[in-house]
Parts: C-alpha cells; structure tokens; sequence
C-alpha cells in the first residue's frame, strides 16, 4: 500500500487517496492503507468519535437503535466503559467506534474528517481542539450524546 497516499480536497473538503503509480484517486481509505495522513488545512483539526446516544439526545436513534431508550447516565457508564477498553490496549479505537457509535461516522471508524471553528457542537469543538494530536478524551456531553473524541490530525 506504499503507492497510496492520503490528500485533501479544497473542492470537497474532505480527505481522499491518490495512488503515485496508477494516478487513481479514490474516496474510500484503500483496504490496507497506512501512510502518513494528509497535511492539516489551516485552522483545522481532524477527530474520530464514539458517539452513545440516550433518551434525551437531539436525535434518540441511530442506525444502531430505532428507539434510544438508554439515561443519560446509562450512556456515560458505556462510554467510559468503551474508554477503558481503548485505554488498556484491548481494542483500538476504529474498530470500536465501527461496532458500537450511535453515529454515522461509524462506518468509517469514527472518522470525522477535518473540521474548524464553528462546524461542530461548542462541547464537542472545544474538547477537540483542546486535545493534542493523539489524545483520547474524557466523556464529553453535546445534545447529539456522550462522546469520547480521539483527536487524529
């Protein structure tokens, strides 16, 4: 996968991969595909979530959950669950961010591409831009649910 590499598009503002020896470019992060992430657009800061929503989110389903019955404190024991295993090593977090995010980003482990100012829920923002690079968040509570934010780029 070393002929692959990730870029970003002005025109559509998101990630895609570009492959050096075919000239192919593609949406889909290629199957195998480990390179270097593409360059920070100014201002911006890239972030995967797991979302776990609860009765009382914005929207109480998912593609998960017709019907989100779960409290709010139901929520946060899953996230910091979730958290605990991502922390100790047990799982990373793409693969549990595809089996258990109430959020559509799901499919793509979470991945939420780049984003800046003014694009996200404030709580969700300010706990992403205040992580480093690498950094796993504590649970962070926006109306959508409770999150934990693993800033990326």
């Amino acid at each position: 996968m070393a002929d692959w590499e990730e870029r970003w598009s002005k025109s559509r503002n998101r990630v895609y991969y570009f492959n050096r020896t075919t000239n192919e470019s593609v949406w889909e992060k290629p199957t195998g595909f480990s390179g270097p992430p593409a360059a920070a657009p100014e201002g911006k800061v890239r972030a995967s979530h797991l979302l776990v929503k609860h009765a009382e989110s914005r929207r109480p389903s998912s593609w998960r959950e017709q019907n989100i019955t779960r409290s709010l404190e139901e929520a946060t024991a899953i996230i910091a669950q979730h958290r605990a295993v991502i922390s100790s090593g047990e799982a990373d977090f793409a693969t549990l961010a595809r089996g258990n995010s109430d959020c559509s980003s799901a499919k793509e482990g979470g991945d939420l591409g780049w984003f800046g100012k003014n694009q996200m829920q404030k709580p969700f923002e300010d706990a992403t831009f205040a992580l480093k690079v690498g950094e796993l968040s504590e649970p962070v509570f926006s109306d959508s649910g409770v999150h934990i934010i693993l800033r990326t780029g």
